[in-house]
């Protein structure tokens, strides 16, 4: 699928992985809207083929309205959802019992948001003009390993991951009638602000335990398998892991 002149959403497009999609994106000649929470695109300039949103993906009005601006101007044709939590905490704890608002809150975040922006965008792509081979567009989820190899800790976070791997094939068979494409990928340990918080000891211990190549993953590696699955139109209902052939283990 040819990117150029065409709009796409991001979302988490602020940092991590979705704001390497961004560049990703912008780069190969798509109109970008990157979504994100307010407080974190507030000192982030616009550019001209990158337009910032202040998004809560939870929020299904500001989904459907940042949609809207998206696909007012070129043809909206792709999605790839980003936007995510990672809170820990286990079922019985010396805290006591997980707190099912933490739970619920995972869920809502990773799960219906990536859901509310793909039925909003779904929507608004079926309306566009089909290709010359009747494709209009492909909507990339984030899983994560965690949905095969939840650790301890994650129960919330291996939840939310393993329905968005479940959501792949009936989203793409039901959307298949528009033309509209559905993947997921599942990446591993990755390079992201967040693992800048953790010490060079532990990140050294997390790279070690990765088969090959014995190092985290990088953002811009997977931005680069979203533009693979975005220009490669047979690719459609599967989850693909990137994580180095990482099995995670129970902690």
């Amino acid at each position: 699928m040819d990117l150029i002149n065409t709009a796409a959403i991001v979302t988490g497009g602020a940092s991590g992985l979705g704001a390497a999609v961004v560049r990703a994106l912008a780069g190969r000649g798509a109109q970008v809207y990157a979504l994100d929470l307010p407080e974190a695109i507030s000192d982030i300039p616009a550019g001209i083929d990158i337009h910032y949103l202040a998004v809560n993906v939870t929020n299904v009005d500001e989904v459907r309205s940042a949609v809207a601006k998206a696909a007012a101007g070129a043809p909206l044709r792709t999605v790839v959802n980003c936007a995510g939590i990672l809170p820990t905490m286990r079922i019985l704890g010396r805290k006591g019992v997980h707190d099912p608002d933490v739970f619920e809150k995972v869920i809502q975040v990773n799960l219906m948001g990536s859901f509310n922006v793909l039925t909003a965008a779904a929507d608004a792509i079926s309306k566009t003009q089909p290709d010359d081979h009747g494709q209009r567009g492909v909507v990339i989820n984030t899983a994560s390993i965690a949905a095969f190899e939840g650790q301890i800790g994650q129960v919330a976070y291996a939840s939310s991951k393993a329905a968005i791997v479940g959501m792949t094939l009936p989203a793409a068979r039901d959307l298949a009638q528009y033309g509209i494409r559905v993947n997921s990928i599942a990446p591993g340990i990755v390079e992201t602000p967040m693992m800048a918080t953790v010490s060079d000891e532990i990140r050294q211990t997390l790279a070690a335990n990765v088969t090959f190549p014995q190092r985290l993953a990088r953002p811009d590696e997977f931005a680069h398998l979203a533009l693979s699955i975005i220009e490669n139109d047979y690719i459609n209902g599967e989850t693909i892991r990137m994580d180095g052939a990482l099995r995670m283990s129970p902690q």
